[in-house]
């Protein structure tokens, strides 16, 4: 692509992206031959934008002489001119800070990742928890609280955790329950949480353990009902209110509604994030399926547990995004998530590992 830009085209063309991503204005050659030093008058720098113009790499609201960049230009920024962004020393210290706060569950380490991101690129953001297929089950545990009440505790090789209060029509002695933990993770560790909620677990039980099956009616309705709403798919989005700092949508109202009802719609955000490629994928304007981002841009990436991509975070704002600063605060954030989640999987495994010791007595 660059073989169609001459050395003096690209230079232009940098300033115009440049100045343009700054300003949120169009550029005029005035601005150009005022603000760098091209070398050549402000007449030939207007036809070297024409040019670019025909070339579909500018374009020019009706209301302005000056130019703005297309969706072609920005497409050729991010695929040949984007270069690394070296992060500031506050916008590093603010994600080791989270990662450093111990926060072991992946739901509220997400949440606080999209927090984050939002903050740091003034953009409304993104996180997406791990869709079914990539969860399996890692272990089962069930702890006593009294005679008759038990926390049922799930955790999921994806991180995903919950401990939900039962409470029982009988007493059960500790040993039961922990044979019952046992029992439960030794069948059903690393199956799918879709396809162990379709079975006939009560048999199975009791088919191992004809003195588990009282207490199998007792607690695996509620296992199953816990592990359905583990497969439901956590969005969390942050910085809604971002878009009424954003230029374009400020002069327009019409655009402004679409952004909005995009974020608000957490269903179809969630499908068009799941239909995404794994890494840092960038979609900009028309090069998005869903008509209500034809005036935006979507960057994503891929987060990992246990070195298996499970999820994704990013952002999506206007085509005039900082693009080089923006995916470089996406990717140490993902970064740095992978390691935290790899951490906190081997310190996982190590509890899991005891849990399942102790179920065994």
């Amino acid at each position: 692509m660059k073989d169609d830009l001459s050395e003096r085209k690209l230079k232009i063309l940098q300033a115009v992206l440049g100045d343009f991503i700054s300003s949120a204005e169009p550029v005029g050659s005035r601005t150009i031959s005022k603000k760098y030093d091209m070398g050549v008058s402000a007449a030939t720098i207007r036809n070297e934008m024409s040019d670019l113009e025909d070339m579909g790499y500018l374009t020019h609201l009706h209301t302005s002489a000056g130019r703005i960049p297309s969706e072609k230009a920005y497409r050729f920024y991010v695929d040949s001119l984007m270069g690394k962004h070296d992060l500031s020393q506050e916008d590093r210290a603010a994600i080791d800070k989270m990662m450093t706060a111990g926060y072991t569950e992946l739901d509220r380490t997400l949440k606080h990742a999209s927090e984050l991101l939002s903050h740091l690129t003034n953009l409304a953001s993104f996180a997406m928890t791990p869709d079914e297929d990539k969860n399996t089950l890692k272990y089962v545990n069930l702890l006593p609280v009294d005679e008759r009440t038990v926390v049922l505790m799930i955790v999921a090789e994806s991180g995903k955790i919950t401990n939900t209060a039962l409470r029982l029509r009988t007493e059960y002695d500790p040993e039961s329950l922990q044979l019952m933990s046992k029992v439960l993770t030794h069948n059903y560790k690393g199956r799918t949480l879709s396809s162990i909620v379709t079975m006939n677990i009560i048999d199975d039980i009791q088919k191992d353990a004809a003195a588990l099956s009282g207490m199998a009616k007792d607690i695996i309705p509620s296992f199953m009902s816990t592990l359905e709403s583990m497969l439901n798919i956590d969005l969390y989005v942050n910085g809604l209110e971002n878009v009424f700092s954003i230029p374009e949508y400020n002069r327009d109202m019409e655009k402004a509604k679409s952004f909005i009802d995009v974020l608000s719609s957490k269903d179809k955000l969630t499908k068009v994030l799941m239909e995404r490629d794994e890494g840092i994928n960038i979609t900009i304007g028309n090069e998005n399926d869903d008509q209500n981002l034809k005036d935006c841009s979507l960057i994503t990436a891929t987060y990992s547990v246990n070195g298996k991509c499970v999820g994704k975070l990013g952002v999506i704002g206007p085509t005039r995004m900082r693009y080089s600063e923006i995916t470089s605060i996406i990717e140490y954030l993902t970064n740095n998530l992978n390691i935290a989640f790899r951490l906190t999987e081997g310190d996982q495994k190590d509890g899991g590992e005891q849990e399942e010791n102790n179920s065994e007595g």
